[in-house]
């Protein structure tokens, strides 16, 4: 493991290399998470010919964010060449993983760049659907002093959330994931500016499933069979169109795939 920091403007990007290999593994978080998320994989790396690059997003892990909150897709895109430079060939195309937030953020820089990647790997992927209250607290500017306001004082929201839960309109899975992330100040204060910096964030789906076509490009998914907060169903709708593409497979397990029972498996769908 190689661990560093990249000058960003006014900002230190942090991030974490596994694996000696000639060929470009770029690794994208979940939210809350970090690089370090990928450290599983390491050692089954160093026999797979892939050097991991991954990237603590602005305001995870040790990233130093000194800029407006607003992380534009094609900055990262600048951030990540000049890191293949460093670290890999420019001329090698890149494979992409993308866990959870992280799987918005590969979808994106495949419609950035398809010319430069040669294979998708989305565990239980975000951006496969827009949420419609993630849509107004992050696109809309009114949308966004709703949230910021409901993040420093969530007393009504809490109390929306309890009564919903009692008479069983929250599914339970995501009415625990919900407090588990705004019960405390600095969880909040965390949420709303992690969501509005990663909000240009937003692939096109019908023209990524275009690239991926014309391209040939594969895609793996994969879902948690117990997962509550992004379902498999997310996925098959995804696959519509794409069939000869896109593989999608559903472990017995929830939302957190990245774990040691998992290795060999994800390994799997990054090689083969």
């Amino acid at each position: 493991m190689r661990s560093d920091f990249f000058l960003f403007r006014d900002s230190l990007i942090h991030y974490t290399c596994y694996g000696t290999g000639s060929r470009i593994l770029l690794g994208f978080h979940g939210y809350g998470e970090s690089a370090q998320s990928f450290a599983l994989l390491e050692e089954a790396l160093n026999c797979s010919g892939y050097t991991l690059i991954a990237i603590d997003m602005p305001f995870h892990g040790q990233t130093k964010w000194k800029e407006a909150l607003f992380f534009k897709p094609r900055d990262l895109l600048v951030l990540v060449e000049e890191l293949v430079r460093r670290h890999g060939s420019r001329d090698e195309p890149w494979t992409l993983l993308g866990y959870s937030m992280g799987g918005r953020v590969a979808l994106q820089l495949l419609e950035l760049a398809p010319e430069k990647i040669k294979k998708l790997v989305l565990l239980a992927p975000d951006g496969l659907r827009m949420n419609p209250w993630y849509w107004l607290a992050t696109q809309t500017k009114r949308g966004n002093r709703l949230f910021r306001g409901t993040m420093e004082n969530p007393s009504w929201f809490f109390s929306l959330l309890r009564v919903g839960n009692a008479l069983k309109l929250v599914n339970p899975g995501i009415y625990k994931f919900t407090l588990r992330y705004i019960d405390d100040q600095k969880a909040r204060h965390d949420l709303y500016t992690r969501w509005t910096t990663m909000r240009g964030f937003r692939p096109n789906l019908a023209e990524v499933k275009e690239i991926v076509r014309s391209r040939d490009i594969p895609v793996r998914l994969v879902f948690g069979r117990y997962d509550r907060i992004i379902l498999s169903t997310r996925g098959e709708r995804f696959r519509k169109g794409i069939e000869n593409q896109c593989a999608l497979q559903i472990l017995p397990t929830g939302h957190q795939l990245l774990q040691a029972g998992n290795i060999d498996l994800v390994l799997e769908q990054i090689t083969s």
